[in-house]
């Protein structure tokens, strides 16, 4: 009789401990669906600066020759849930549109030297 209250006692303890790690590995798991989630806010966010700042900087003819593609792989980077990767493409798409507007505004007056005219 003993040796079976044992066996019921230690199966209800592996029951629970095995119960334990299941609900620890779904708190993992929504805290990386969190920080998966959070990712792709910001991807978006930074995203549409990029596209922003391509846009102003195409307006006066100075948008850079990579920014498309940065964001063409940012977007499949993206798609693949790549996060890290695509945040860091659109970033440079964003860091290109803004260099190329301020490139206009450096050179928009710049023009041959009027010598002795």
């Amino acid at each position: 009789m003993k040796i079976k209250t044992l066996i019921g006692t230690g199966l209800i303890a592996l029951s629970f401990a095995l119960g334990a790690t299941g609900c620890a590995g779904t708190g993992e798991q929504k805290a990386s669906a969190q920080a998966q989630s959070a990712k792709a806010a910001e991807f978006e966010r930074i995203y549409k600066e990029a596209v922003a700042a391509r846009k102003k900087a195409a307006s006066v003819g100075f948008e850079w020759r990579d920014i498309g593609k940065f964001l063409k792989k940012a977007k499949k980077a993206a798609a693949k849930g790549d996060y890290d990767k695509a945040i860091k493409l659109a970033r440079k798409a964003k860091e290109q549109g803004e260099l190329g507007y301020q490139q206009y505004l450096s050179q928009r007056d710049a023009g041959p030297e009027r010598y002795g005219l």
